[in-house]
């Protein structure tokens, strides 16, 4: 048995009331002004919904009815685009006038159609030169979270689950993050740094895909949790394995690949509406 999710900025009453009759649903309960949750849907009938809801621009989600808020361990996110609403090392490029030729590459690789961690190594290297304290500017200037992120998080945390921001982007964004949001652990490159400038190297080994899948199931196993406990945000194709790695693999306003290849997807609201799946 599962509950069918429906989110979106503005819901008909209608519409509600015709997935309720399209998933076999018991009734249509409401969560908020922008999200309800209709018990009892038949999950054999997901193409009949998935077909009214990218008509109607609506949200949805299957969620199993047995598993509750107090049931999730871990949230894993990536940051770039997911947490927040930037692409950091593309504003650090805007820093030395280059953010088109920089964004250019980082939008193929997060399609899938470049390999990360050539992509990331070539981008970095663009950036020899800079003063490393372009990097406190994007911070303070730019950087913005993602609608919903403190919502989400608050309410996982709330409930005793851990967090894991794991990123292809930078430790000095997600260092900051980890303490502006209380999460319990940040992953990410190491820009290399000296006499005050970039130097246009990675520090250690690149973040990518199959390390973000490895230190998902790495907390999981330290967490003595099970799969279907564990939530995975992204929005790249780098995420795509960790997405898969988790029993709740969301693709947050997504590459249309990695909105294909997701188990869930949130494109209409914020982040609270991954938390909306659990309420």
């Amino acid at each position: 048995m599962h509950r069918l999710v429906i989110q979106a900025p503005d819901i008909a009453t209608p519409d509600l009331k015709q997935l309720a009759r399209l998933s076999d649903a018991q009734e249509i309960q409401a969560i908020s002004p922008q999200a309800f949750k209709l018990p009892g849907a038949q999950i054999a009938n997901m193409e009949a919904v998935a077909d009214f809801c990218e008509s109607n621009q609506l949200d949805y989600a299957f969620i199993p009815e047995d598993i509750a808020l107090r049931d999730i361990g871990l949230v894993v996110m990536d940051m770039d685009s997911t947490l927040i609403t930037i692409e950091c090392i593309d504003e650090i490029a805007d820093m030395v006038g280059i953010k088109p030729q920089v964004a250019e590459i980082t939008a193929a690789a997060m399609r899938g159609e470049l390999d990360f961690r050539a992509s990331l190594t070539r981008r970095v290297a663009l950036l020899a030169g800079l003063e490393a304290s372009a990097l406190q500017r994007v911070y303070d200037e730019r950087l913005q979270l993602m609608a919903g992120a403190e919502t989400m998080l608050a309410g996982f945390r709330q409930a005793g689950a851990k967090t894991l921001l794991i990123s292809g982007g930078f430790t000095f964004f997600t260092d900051r993050l980890r303490e502006r949001l209380s999460l319990d652990r940040t992953i990410a490159n190491v820009l290399e740094i000296e006499n005050g400038k970039l130097t246009g190297r990675v520090d250690g080994d690149i973040v990518d895909a199959e390390r973000k899948k490895a230190e998902l199931i790495r907390m999981r196993e330290e967490l003595g949790l099970r799969r279907e406990q564990v939530i995975a945000l992204g929005d790249g194709a780098n995420d795509l394995p960790m997405l898969h790695e988790a029993g709740f693999g969301v693709a947050c306003h997504a590459k249309p690949k990695v909105v294909a290849e997701a188990p869930y997807a949130i494109n209409r609201v914020g982040l609270e509406g991954v938390l909306n799946y659990f309420l």
